[in-house]
């Protein structure tokens, strides 16, 4: 059986709310062929979720950059920041007078204004509840997207035990806990070295790419470029070329 793990944002998804028609009907297809499809996502599962087509929901999916799995409709792995860690986060936080967008396995936290982008993608399902930073269960994810001092801020952020990622075209800090990563999902999924194909668009899916046997950019990352065995820019009918890719998998 062939295990395929796409990103979402970016790789299959391009407005942050849908995947369009023809790179759904090429997943179904390499399904129907007998391929097992994960997806693996910056985003937590909740809003994970809403993305997905109904009929897609049951497969592996992994969110909060490997913090969260969901298999069969359930998480079944979440990994939070130790208490010392989180206790340490939220004194930056305030120290820097931080906006941020904070997940605990399911509900949220957040502050900042109420008209930024990033609202338009939290739980547009209404699936969590929005409480406060102190109410959270537990931290398994951390998006830093304003500071009074940004590079003060990911200064003091390094030397914590944690795992920062910046991304591409974004001023945001993207936070998990140590030794958290795609391919840290992957291996708990029983995904094993060079026996899978990734596809993804950014430096959260590094690992992924160190690890596949096949990799296929999309886009142009500089943190990809030399890892990945295939890409697909962003032109003209860069769907269909995504679609096409997909499909002679199957």
């Amino acid at each position: 059986m062939k295990t395929i793990v796409f990103d979402i944002d970016g790789t299959i998804c391009f407005n942050g709310q849908t995947i369009p028609e023809p790179i759904i009907q090429a997943l179904d297809h390499v399904i129907s062929k007998g391929a097992d499809v994960i997806f693996a996502s910056a985003r937590p599962i909740r809003d994970l979720l809403p993305v997905l087509p109904q009929h897609l929901h049951h497969h592996s999916l992994i969110g909060g950059n490997g913090s969260l799995i969901q298999q069969e409709g359930k998480i079944t792995h979440a990994v939070s920041f130790d208490p010392a860690a989180a206790n340490q986060l939220s004194e930056l936080l305030d120290q820097y007078q931080a906006h941020y967008l904070a997940d605990s396995p399911w509900d949220y936290a957040y502050r900042g204004p109420d008209n930024h982008p990033i609202l338009e993608r939290v739980d547009p399902n209404k699936l969590a509840k929005r409480v406060m930073r102190e109410q959270l269960s537990s931290l398994v994810k951390l998006l830093i997207l304003h500071a009074d001092d940004m590079d003060g801020l990911e200064q003091e952020l390094s030397g914590l035990p944690i795992v920062i990622h910046r991304h591409r075209h974004e001023q945001a800090l993207d936070i998990s806990p140590p030794g958290i990563h795609k391919w840290s999902a992957l291996q708990k999924l029983g995904v094993s070295p060079g026996q899978f194909i990734a596809f993804g668009n950014d430096a959260n899916d590094v690992t992924m790419f160190q690890h596949a046997g096949e990799a296929v950019m999309i886009g142009e990352h500089e943190m990809l470029i030399d890892l990945a065995t295939s890409a697909i820019p962003i032109d003209d009918d860069y769907i269909e070329r995504i679609s096409e890719k997909i499909t002679m998998l199957g």
